[in-house]
């Protein structure tokens, strides 16, 4: 166990916070201890049977805290070794207003992004996408899956589709989609995205390196030329602890009658 949090267990005398469950209380005590830095990324939790007994609680509740700070990835499990504080993640700020390749967008926040790839290549649709991008049945669609990390750590999955005609060597791509389909004068100049929150399933959650059940960000962008034609449609999922995305609002004409 690190020094820090040898110390901080061992000499803090516990006051719970109140109101709500024991396990609650506890978890928040915890909370509070790793935010105001008491415990740092990397230490490690005294094992369920000293914590109950420094706290003065049962181990089930020690048990049911400890699973809560696992899933909102604040604490790490692992196994044989014990339970730790879980590294900080670099929260990245993304703009909704401005359509962007996720290279470039990383790059101007001089941050040094890679991608593993998880798939590329030429398949039958599917009825959605026969639908979004306009193909028929035997047609063949062109699919990249990749894991974008910065460093060691996953920040997104991204899942785009493309018609094989606007993409008909996947594998060509090395590392901006964007940058290849601008070769060709095929560029997306809009798009549209839908965002919403979502648990991750178990195989997003082992690729992005987080608990089953995280939070996270499920967004659907369907990418359109100057012409109208659909150009592309991408499903991602990021890390809801790593992501913060950002709208400027402005407020409309009140020429028409409307004040604010």
């Amino acid at each position: 166990m690190a020094d820090l949090s040898e110390r901080f267990f061992a000499d803090q005398s516990v006051v719970l916070p109140s109101g709500g469950p024991l396990y609650l209380q506890l978890k928040r005590w915890i909370e509070d201890a790793i935010h105001s830095g008491q415990i740092n990324p990397g230490d490690a939790l005294p094992s369920e049977r000293d914590l109950a007994q420094k706290v003065d609680v049962s181990r089930v509740t020690v048990r049911k805290a400890v699973l809560q700070l696992v899933r909102d990835g604040i604490l790490v499990q692992r196994h044989g070794s014990g339970t730790f504080v879980a590294p900080r993640t670099q929260r990245v700020e993304q703009s909704l207003s401005q359509l962007t390749s996720f290279t470039d967008d990383m790059a101007r926040r001089g941050m040094v992004v890679r991608a593993q790839w998880l798939d590329r290549g030429l398949y039958l649709p599917s009825p959605d996408e026969m639908l979004i991008l306009g193909l028929t049945a035997s047609d063949r669609v062109a699919r990249i899956s990749r894991l974008r990390l910065t460093g060691d750590i996953p920040l997104a999955i991204e899942r785009a589709s493309l018609s094989s005609e606007i993409l008909p060597e996947p594998l060509a791509i090395v590392d901006s989609l964007y940058k290849h389909l601008d070769k060709s004068g095929n560029r997306p100049v809009r798009a549209i995205q839908r965002i919403r929150a979502a648990n991750l399933g178990a195989e997003d959650a082992g690729l992005l390196q987080v608990p089953e059940g995280s939070a996270g960000l499920n967004i659907e962008r369907t990418s359109y030329l100057a012409s109208g034609r659909v150009i592309e449609f991408t499903r991602s999922i990021y890390r809801g602890d790593t992501y913060d995305f950002v709208a400027e609002l402005r407020l409309g004409d009140s020429s028409g009658g409307t004040k604010p």
